[in-house]
């Protein structure tokens, strides 16, 4: 297991804050000085400061559909910002994943327990827990029924259901493929169990590929990413690039190639460039675009790769253009080590709703608003997190600047005042090019919105960022985000 050096500072404040007891919740002026030795999460947390409202005395019946990240946050700042809520959480589980720490797992630098939360220690007694989930939702008459068969009335409705995974719709593919032949997927989880399989499989998958190489083989590794969207739209190339580190660092490698329906390795150019760089500095590393993972033959290890381009003609006068030609084939990629994405997308309760969008790309995603979170047609629904069909933000840190913007808006909804609070569509990707850096990839709808105005550069790998991933971002979800703190 890698360790990083020269880190005694960072390390001495992230023990003494996981000392604080939870029950009682930790202040941020606590919080600052116990992370007062670490000038970034100082940044990070002065950044989100801000003034604390007066409680409203708005009433509605609220329900939360979701316990995970975003779910979790929308109540804390609900309940902060009302002076007598009344507020219902619908989740079934009880263990609350920190769902960035998969990766880490998989690269061997955290073990599963760390990763392993309460959400006891988030829900309070004052709010009502229904450790169930949505069956259906009937926007039109503002009820939910659930999987037990019970119905559930709300005034305002917060849906922040997440994603769901559809292995299934690879061909030969199934879950229970996963962890055998040579296959892996980091996303393969059950958060209702408060399970992190997959991450594991990853990091048993990385050191069985560490002794293939070691064997005097040069095995071939394929990392996929698939044609929907994603929930951290990073992570297959975070995998891809730590594999292919951790076999460097013991002078070994592998024919390591990324397929992806992308046309680029980021949508933001200068990451892409840096990204393109990183992978000249991994021998054998290639990347195939507009490659989507389609079938899987795991007895023969063959994976079957749709790849649709259009071939540049003459040059046509009348138009002023090229003339294109269409093409389609499918190819097939023999490997000895394969590693999933799967596709993704909504969850059934929304998808078969009224909620969903109807049409386009993104049908079946929540219908709100890519900048108030209001649903377009249902005016008591707001949404939070994965769920939301916006153009970007199914990462944590997305669902973090949701939650202050549902809560002014669905407040001002309740006081029949005019919403104003907007998402500007910050995302932060910490691409991670190797062990021991970070790409803190942050942006939005107009582009880059760094959080440190002195790294206005967000394609630069910095060991701080690292070291800020590995110790810091974990007890500030813990203990602040998750309290609606920042």
């Amino acid at each position: 297991m890698k360790k990083n050096q020269d880190l005694a500072p960072l390390m001495k404040n992230f023990e003494l804050l996981h000392e604080t007891p939870i029950k009682d919740g930790i202040s941020r002026r606590k919080a600052l000085k116990l992370m007062g030795l670490s000038p970034i999460a100082a940044s990070v947390l002065a950044s989100s400061a801000s003034t604390e409202a007066k409680a409203s005395d708005a009433k509605g019946k609220i329900v939360i559909l979701g316990g995970g990240t975003g779910g979790i946050m929308a109540m804390a700042h609900l309940r902060k910002s009302l002076s007598n809520p009344d507020i219902t959480i619908v989740a079934p589980n009880e263990v609350h994943l920190y769902q960035p720490g998969q990766v880490f797992i998989a690269a061997g630098v955290y073990e599963g327990k760390d990763i392993e939360l309460d959400n006891n220690d988030f829900i309070p007694d004052d709010v009502k827990w229904i450790k169930d989930e949505a069956k259906t939702i009937d926007a039109d008459n503002n009820k939910i029924t659930l999987r037990s068969g019970e119905e559930l009335s709300y005034d305002y409705l917060v849906v922040a259901t997440g994603i769901q995974y559809h292995y299934e719709k690879i061909e030969g593919l199934s879950v229970d493929d996963i962890g055998k032949n040579g296959i892996s997927s980091v996303y393969l989880s059950d958060l209702e169990k408060g399970t992190h399989t997959g991450a594991e499989i990853t990091w048993k998958w990385f050191n069985d590929l560490k002794q293939a190489a070691a064997d005097g083989k040069k095995p071939r590794a394929l990392f996929t990413q698939p044609d929907t969207a994603i929930k951290c739209g990073g992570a297959p190339q975070k995998i891809l690039y730590l594999a292919a580190d951790y076999l460097k660092e013991n002078g070994l490698n592998a024919e390591c190639t990324f397929c992806t329906n992308t046309a680029s390795l980021f949508s933001l150019p200068n990451v892409a460039e840096e990204l393109a760089r990183t992978q000249t500095t991994y021998e054998g590393m290639t990347t195939k675009f507009k490659h989507v993972l389609i079938k899987v033959d795991v007895q023969k290890k063959i994976a079957t790769f749709a790849h649709a381009y259009q071939e540049q003609g003459e040059w046509d006068e009348d138009f002023e253009m090229y003339d294109t030609t269409d093409h389609y084939e499918e190819v097939d990629l023999e490997y000895d080590f394969l590693h999933v994405v799967p596709p993704m997308g909504p969850v059934d309760a929304v998808k078969n709703s009224s909620l969903g969008w109807q049409k386009g790309s993104a049908k079946g995603w929540l219908e709100v608003d890519r900048y108030t979170l209001q649903h377009r047609r249902y005016k008591n629904v707001f949404g939070i997190g994965d769920i939301c069909g916006v153009p970007m933000g199914k990462t944590g840190g997305s669902a973090r600047m949701h939650a202050p913007v549902i809560t002014k808006n669905l407040i001002a909804q309740m006081e029949g005042q005019e919403i104003k609070a907007k998402f500007n569509g910050y995302t932060v990707c910490p691409l991670k090019p190797g062990y021991g850096k970070v790409i803190m990839a942050e942006f939005g709808y107009d582009g880059p919105i760094p959080t440190l105005p002195f790294w206005t550069d967000v394609s630069i790998p910095r060991p701080a960022w690292w070291a800020f991933d590995v110790y810091m971002l974990k007890p500030m979800y813990q203990h602040l985000m998750m309290r609606g703190l920042m």
